[in-house]
């Protein structure tokens, strides 16, 4: 099971819907996401039940935000990249990509993944240093997930960053 794959087919994100999370509002809003998530899980405390509210807010968010910022021109920066190369990224069973970008890759995930651990554990007893090591250790992992994207994005191009790039080489559609 392809768990990334399977994130992208729930999101239903379609081409259109990928020029349009490539905006670098979007990528920066969903760095966000995590964040307003354990902020509104601690708030259970003074929130009870209405914690539900702002919980159902982050999800519909989380579904939105690919779709809520135009598509950009030009993709001279950081998070568009990283973006791009997530769509290289996603069709690695149809594109043959670099092994040391796919092991990184997949390291950086366990390490997301890891992060998660003390963060729940935090959450679910109240201690804000566990909480915020397993916060900065998931983000973290994301955004050097991302960073690897930019790399991925590069060598299967050859767009370096600093290129000016406003037409993206993208990995062939998947025909299945």
């Amino acid at each position: 099971m392809d768990i990334y794959k399977s994130a992208e087919n729930m999101m239903r994100m379609t081409p259109g819907v990928w020029a349009r999370h490539a905006n670098p509002w979007s990528g920066w809003t969903r760095v966000t996401i995590l964040p307003l998530f354990v902020l509104a899980i601690w708030s259970r405390a003074w929130l009870g039940w209405w914690v539900l509210v702002p919980l159902v807010l982050l999800v519909v968010w989380t579904m939105v935000n690919p779709r809520a910022f135009p598509p950009i021109a030009t993709y001279d920066n950081w998070m568009s990249r990283g973006v791009l190369g997530e769509r290289w990224y996603l069709a690695r069973k149809r594109v043959t990509l670099p092994a040391h970008h796919i092991t990184t890759s997949n390291v950086l995930a366990v390490v997301s993944g890891l992060g998660m651990l003390p963060l729940i554990y935090g959450l679910w007893v109240y201690d804000i240093s566990a909480t915020l090591a397993g916060l900065a250790i998931s983000v973290g992992g994301k955004l050097w997930f991302i960073d690897r994207m930019v790399w991925l994005f590069a060598d299967m191009t050859g767009n370096a960053p600093g290129m000016e790039l406003t037409d993206p080489k993208l990995p062939p559609e998947d025909t299945a």
